[in-house]
């Protein structure tokens, strides 16, 4: 068994965590500072760090591989999976003439006005989708809506990413609260509230901070009345959920809440037209004469059915298989946690994946589409998505590497000795760890233990620090090579993930920044605001 050794490097904490850093440094410089390909930056970091693992970690070559391939094949399935399936209802609701029919519809039923569109499709449409599937697939399929709308398309990727932050953490039916319960032993049900007493304020701005970044703070002032009722509304059901209802289902009421108030509210209130942000499209060529508009809603109804269905009823259960990985599983002792390191791969060919592969079928039957299109909706997703793929397995597999061979335990151990000032990093530790795996849940698995470590090692609330690495994991989703690869996926933006990299990567550290903020006054101020467990 391979003991993880966490001060290697001259038995130095700060030299060790340093270089432990580099991997991390490698793929955010590639991809921010030479703008390069996110494939090209996560196999310069994987590369990077299979010899920081090897050389200074010493970690075995054969176990360094190995736990590689584990985080690959985790990777393609259940995540990419997902994100296949997702991007196929995608195609087939494009070659349907549905997404097209949606786009009419918001465009009859909505003020011709960029900043309101924006806020509809971009934050409480995107949480919908996020709250049924994730991983990347919200961005691409709502960007690409908002690029049919006539928006540039770094500008609809940049934004999406950011507004993709607020419901993140409960997403896919709430499943990272739930890894998160079960990774520190404390109840999710706590979590859950914790974290629904955290991300409300973000999603609560989040409209105003989007919108004044697009069109000025003057302009924002305008729409002020649609972005706190879009805002205000999901972020009140986003706690009232979360803390009373059931935290599973609060990305997708929290999202439907905001998204029927807010269509409803632009009837009865319109802001005063300005050319500056009308839509200028030819509506004549984009759908066929026998769609309805209101049928472009299909394929979004059907798969909220029909997950929120497999969901309740554990379909995703059935067939489940969990497969000790061979020669990775208990082959490392956690030196920090003073445990075997388990590698279990979860095997769910009913995964949430399916569930969409269900819907896709079931959209494509309903709107009767050929056969001869179904299979280009196919042949296009492939080629949409086979880059993304690489991607994932690449940064994913780094994830797996630098968990095994203890690389982000000694980051982990780093971070926590800063004592009194931990609340203020405990929000980057989720933020690393969802950059480098691109999932919350994935975050949550990696970082969720350590922060509870480290708060009963400095006497703070460990309910507070564990669901600070969930809301800190959603602000590095917008900065994940996996979420900005699958974003750009439906774009021609293929190749220029760097750019979308460095459009967002400030916003990401401010928003980090004002958490962290957030959870130090909730640890020393506001500590009515922990829930019991």
């Amino acid at each position: 068994m391979f003991h993880q050794l966490l001060t290697p490097i001259g038995n130095s904490l700060f030299l060790s965590f340093l270089i432990a850093a580099l991997p991390i440094i490698t793929v955010l410089a590639l991809l921010g500072w030479a703008r390069r390909p996110a494939w090209q930056a996560s196999l310069a970091g994987l590369i990077v760090g299979l010899l920081v693992a090897i050389l200074g970690w010493q970690f075995p070559v054969g176990l360094a591989f190995n736990s590689v391939f584990a985080g690959a094949v985790f990777a393609l399935w259940p995540v990419m999976w997902i994100v296949v399936t997702a991007i196929l209802l995608y195609n087939i609701a494009l070659r349907s003439g549905r997404f097209a029919a949606f786009r009419m519809w918001l465009l009859d039923h909505l003020p011709n006005d960029r900043r309101i569109v924006l806020v509809v499709v971009g934050f409480s449409f995107g949480a919908l989708f996020e709250g049924i599937s994730g991983f990347g697939t919200p961005i691409a399929i709502t960007s690409s809506l908002l690029i049919m709308l006539g928006f540039p398309a770094l500008e609809a990727l940049t934004f999406t990413l950011i507004f993709n932050t607020a419901p993140v953490a409960f997403g896919a039916l709430g499943v990272p609260i739930t890894v998160l319960g079960a990774v520190t032993h404390l109840p999710a049900e706590a979590l859950g509230k914790m974290v629904g007493r955290q991300l409300p304020f973000f999603a609560l701005a989040l409209p105003f901070y989007v919108i004044g970044i697009y069109a000025g703070f003057r302009n924002m002032l305008r729409v002020w009345p649609v972005l706190l009722v879009a805002g205000g509304s999901f972020a009140l059901t986003q706690f009232v959920t979360a803390n009373f209802i059931n935290y599973s289902l609060t990305d997708v009421l929290s999202s439907l809440v905001s998204l029927i108030l807010t269509i409803a509210f632009v009837h009865v209130w319109k802001p005063a037209p300005d050319p500056k942000f009308e839509i200028k499209v030819d509506r004549s060529k984009e759908v066929r004469a026998d769609v309805p508009g209101v049928q472009g809603w299909y394929p979004w109804l059907i798969v909220s059915v029909v997950v929120i269905l497999w969901t309740i009823l554990k379909v995703f259960t059935h067939g489940e298989a969990k497969i000790p990985w061979p020669g990775l599983d208990k082959a490392v002792f956690i030196t920090l946690y003073n445990t075997p390191y388990g590698a279990i791969w979860d095997f769910q060919p009913l995964a949430t994946g399916t569930a969409i592969l269900v819907a896709a079928l079931i959209t494509a039957f309903i709107v009767r589409l050929k056969f001869s299109d179904f299979c280009c909706a196919i042949s296009d997703t492939w080629v949409q998505t086979r880059i993304a793929i690489l991607t994932v397995a690449t940064i994913v597999g780094l994830a797996y590497l630098m968990n095994y061979s203890g690389l982000t335990y000694t980051l982990g151990l780093g971070a926590a000795s800063v004592g009194a000032f931990f609340p203020l990093v405990s929000a980057f530790l989720g933020w690393v760890a969802v950059f480098l795996s691109g999932s919350d849940t994935s975050g949550n698995a990696l970082f969720g233990n350590l922060q509870v470590v480290a708060a009963k090692q400095l006497n703070l609330n460990p309910v507070l620090m564990a669901a600070t690495n969930s809301s800190g994991g959603v602000m590095g989703k917008m900065i994940s090579p996996q979420n900005i690869s699958t974003g750009v996926a439906t774009t021609d933006l293929k190749g220029k993930e760097g750019h979308v990299f460095a459009k967002t990567f400030k916003h990401s550290i401010l928003l980090t920044i004002l958490l962290g903020i957030l959870v130090w006054l909730q640890q020393n101020v506001f500590t009515w605001m922990i829930p019991p467990h």
